[in-house]
């Protein structure tokens, strides 16, 4: 993967020393800062200097401000968290139960409404949801702020406040998508033999549900829950910058429109570790729900 990043940041067109200078430059000062940025050294030299230092948790330098990537990605990495968390939060408060209550009742109004919603939370754009609810709850009603983020022990208030409508806006597209996955898993598990016995013998029906049906329904879940929690901190560029969220997805764009390979590098080779992370968590998750993994 490392390979990857640093193949495809090398494909951005421009010349990033000329953009850290500026207009005003002469060939001498080009020449010492393409030396010490490395960029004057074999590609292959310029990737394992890289790579060898990003094992030892150097990034290197940001051409940019100066600072190093990983003070930078440090700095941005609490707003991430944060919608990233409260996004998934919101999604599975919409998924888990509308789901469930949908594929309980196939074919029924319930359903069918379910199904709409679900699919005009896929289609419709998040910037222009974004935009839909920063009109009616900042500009019309006046009751949040338009955007912005403030820390958690700074401004509680304020936090949970600009929190909000950037956590309603990811959570609504990514628990759109979840939905689908429960209601189908949730029919497959009731439609399966050991659950058919177990209302045979007389079981309750929340019992067989809790039991029988819920577990076995969690694994395709918990897959997708994964997948959109890896992407929700790999930063939602748009909805960051709709709402001047200072995520790591608005880094990584900033980093580009810069020529800025360091960052570039850093942002895009921690997106591709979370997701290896988070699919190893999700593996380690089935043995816990499903004993016949383990065995």
């Amino acid at each position: 993967m490392s390979v990857v990043v640093f193949a495809l940041v090398q494909l951005v067109p421009g010349d990033p020393i000329r953009l850290a200078l500026g207009t005003r430059f002469d060939q001498e000062t080009y020449d010492a800062l393409l030396a010490r940025s490395g960029l004057d050294q074999p590609l292959v030299q310029q990737y394992l200097t890289w790579a060898g230092r990003a094992v030892t948790g150097d990034l290197g330098v940001s051409f940019r401000s100066g600072e190093t990537v990983t003070s930078l990605i440090a700095e941005r990495l609490p707003a991430t968290l944060t919608l990233a968390l409260a996004s998934i939060l919101v999604a599975l408060l919409i998924a888990v139960p509308l789901g469930t209550i949908s594929a309980l009742r196939p074919r029924s109004l319930v359903d069918r409404v379910a199904t709409v919603l679900s699919q005009i939370g896929i289609s419709v754009p998040e910037f222009w949801m974004a935009i839909v609810l920063i009109l009616v709850f900042a500009g019309t009603l006046g009751w949040l702020p338009s955007g912005g983020y403030v820390g958690l022990t700074e401004d509680p208030a304020g936090w949970a406040q600009r929190l909000l409508l950037p956590a309603v806006v990811t959570g609504v597209v990514s628990g759109s998508v979840i939905t689908r996955f429960v209601r189908s898993s949730v029919l497959e598990a009731l439609g399966a033999d050991h659950v058919r016995t177990a209302q045979a013998k007389g079981l309750p029906r929340r019992q067989v549900f809790t039991w029988h049906v819920l577990r076995n329904a969690l694994l395709p879940l918990v897959t997708v829950t994964g997948v959109q929690l890896a992407y929700l901190l790999s930063g939602v560029v748009v909805v960051e910058i709709v709402f001047s969220w200072p995520g790591l997805g608005q880094l990584a764009l900033q980093a580009v429109q810069a020529r800025d390979y360091p960052v570039l590098q850093g942002a895009i080779l921690l997106f591709a570790v979370t997701f290896l992370v988070i699919n190893l968590v999700v593996d380690l998750l089935y043995t816990a729900i499903d004993p016949r993994i383990r065995r």
